[in-house]
């Protein structure tokens, strides 16, 4: 008989892409016992070295997606400057493994669960590697595993499928429901070299027409060329058919290389050589948890204007037909909506099994809504509201609702704190912080009180101008209390350059954490130059003596939240240096603290 190990944990994750990886580090961070059951031998989803889609987000300026995933891309652009997909594979699991609260199980299929009235009480999983079944309690679980896996296995109610224009007015709905989904990818990408080399089509390559390759022509030298519309398979069953579906995608992906290489359409033919295959399938949808609330389009395209925003999106309607590379028309619908618009939390938990959560692609939306959320910079901010509601539930004894109706304000407040930017929303700031003097030599005092108005980047949400704060480097910022002041926490948030206009190559180079087709003048990266390298932080107390609380002197965080739990009467940040950028001019967004 095969092994079973047994795991008592708060919260069981299930599914290790983005959402997934998100949620199990923000549970962890805020102070839960939390498991983390991926399937595959790596983390990262379809962001991973064997799918390799791109982490795309919200348009527009300054919608840049933080938190969690802000935190990864900028370490993965310090560690990973040539956009390797292997080394971007290690920076998650190193972020996982990082944390002392969070127990990792890879290769872990969960194939089964439990059920006590409507509470899941426990999930199963087959460890391949170990030839090892993992058998896990928790108080509560999230699914983020694409697929919904949790849905058949607990009786959760989900949405598979379009649905009817009638049914909630939404414009780019089909008339009559059906089971169709979007299709499914398996990337291909390719290497410009110095030398040439052949290309010999297999006998089992997809016969496609002329018609067929030019309308889905690659552009091969182009840094956004990244193969997506290799898509087949939503007429089918998309979890049930993903065997066909993907040995069908492979054969597409040999005539479409096949054309690149040997039709004689494309300039430099032979220099270019075939780097990567995926044989993985890409999802892009498939069943959908319904929760307290189902999300459609029209509340995407009207701003998402609720009050238990929790998370953003940004990205089109993005509804790929499905009969994908075979579809003669133009591949997708793409229409622009207001970016950012909010996502509720209620989007976030069932709506009858009351201890589960969700987050990813397969939150309570309509199809339609779903195909702008599914990115992948959405999903991780989706994981990280799903990972602290979580704690937040477990610490008051709380389900997923009694979260929202007993602790809305704590989840936001928390999120923001951590640095998850929630449209029309603002931080609030300790009272003692506000009401404590603030002085900097040589700063105008209206541009030092922006350190602690709670707005942690610049947004035409917060009016025009800067709402940061522009110091010379080496200068003190100091907060001075009246009386000795039992100090829990400073919070800094630093300049990342939201927009990535600091850093070298076009724009498809300069936002996506990795790279597509490799050219030979593609760019070695590097953190942005806004960013601050080198600080200082010092208590004082109230004899004016310090203290050094932190001296970081390779700094790769956007925003960091450093313990104190000490009385003192001041407070010092001294911002020294930024990356590879000498000038003398640090731009800090925030910097204030909390009180115990």
């Amino acid at each position: 008989m095969l092994e079973t190990i047994n795991h008592r944990v708060d919260l069981c994750v299930v599914g290790g892409g983005m959402s997934g990886v998100c949620a199990a580090i923000a549970a962890a961070r805020n102070g839960i016992k939390t498991l983390l059951m991926q399937e595959r031998p790596m983390l990262g989803g379809n962001a991973s070295s064997e799918v390799r889609m791109w982490i795309c987000g919200a348009h527009g300026e300054n919608n840049r997606e933080t938190g969690i995933i802000e935190e990864i891309a900028l370490e993965n652009l310090y560690r990973n400057p040539d956009k390797n997909h292997f080394l971007f594979d290690y920076i998650l699991l190193e972020k996982v493994k990082a944390e002392p609260n969070l127990t990792l199980l890879l290769n872990c299929s969960c194939m089964d669960a439990e059920t006590n009235g409507n509470r899941i009480t426990s999930v199963r999983g087959w460890q391949s590697t170990t030839q090892c079944f993992h058998h896990v309690e928790a108080e509560l679980f999230a699914d983020c595993s694409g697929d919904s896996i949790l849905a058949p296995l607990t009786g959760a109610d989900f949405r598979y499928g379009r649905e009817s224009a009638s049914e909630f007015g939404e414009k780019i709905s089909v008339e009559t429901p059906d089971r169709m989904t979007m299709g499914i990818s398996c990337l291909i990408q390719a290497r410009k070299t110095d030398r040439p080399s052949e290309f010999i089509p297999p006998d089992w390559m997809e016969p496609l027409t002329e018609e067929q390759l030019r309308a889905r022509k690659p552009r091969m030298e182009r840094t956004s060329e990244n193969f997506w519309y290799l898509e087949y398979g939503g007429e089918l069953d998309c979890i049930k058919d993903t065997e066909t579906i993907r040995d069908r995608l492979l054969a597409i992906a040999m005539s479409v290389w096949n054309y690149v290489k040997n039709s004689g359409e494309f300039e430099d033919a032979p220099y270019w050589s075939l780097d990567f295959i995926g044989f993985l399938p890409a999802k892009r949808e498939s069943r959908r948890m319904v929760g307290k609330y189902l999300m459609n389009s029209n509340d995407t395209m009207s701003g998402g204007l609720f009050p238990d925003t929790v998370a953003f999106g940004g990205w089109g309607l993005d509804d790929h037909d499905p009969r994908g590379f075979f579809h003669k028309g133009k591949p997708n619908v793409d229409l622009k909506t207001p970016s950012p618009y909010g996502i509720p939390y209620r989007c976030l938990y069932s709506a009858n099994v009351e201890n589960l959560l969700f987050a990813g692609r397969n939150i309570s939306m309509t199809h339609a809504a779903m195909s702008s959320s599914r990115v992948m910079a959405t999903c991780a901010l989706l994981g990280e509201a799903v990972g602290t509601a979580a704690a937040i539930a477990v610490k008051n004894g709380l389900t997923p609702h009694g979260v929202y109706t007993d602790r809305l304000e704590e989840l936001q407040q928390t999120l923001m704190k951590n640095d998850c930017f929630l449209p029309r929303f603002q931080r609030t700031v300790d009272k003692t912080a506000m009401e404590a003097s603030l002085t900097a030599e040589g700063v105008p005092s209206e541009q030092l009180e922006r350190l602690r108005n709670g707005i942690d980047r610049n947004h035409r949400l917060y009016g025009e101008g800067d709402t940061g704060c522009v110091i010379p480097a080496g200068t003190e910022i100091r907060y001075r209390m009246e009386k000795p002041t039992a100090v829990s926490e400073a919070r800094i948030t630093f300049d990342s350059d939201l927009d990535r206009l600091t850093l070298p190559g076009d724009k498809n180079e300069r936002i996506h954490i990795t790279r597509a087709n490799v050219l030979p003048d593609s760019p070695t990266m590097h953190l942005p130059t806004t960013l601050v390298r080198e600080y200082e932080l010092w208590a004082e107390d109230s004899n004016g003596n310090r203290e050094l609380l932190r001296r970081e002197t390779e700094n790769r965080k956007r925003t960091v939240r450093i313990p104190i739990q000490k009385e003192i009467c001041g407070l010092i940040l001294i911002p020294k240096r930024k990356w590879i950028d000498e000038a003398r001019e640090i731009h800090i967004f925030s910097f204030d603290f909390s009180c115990s």
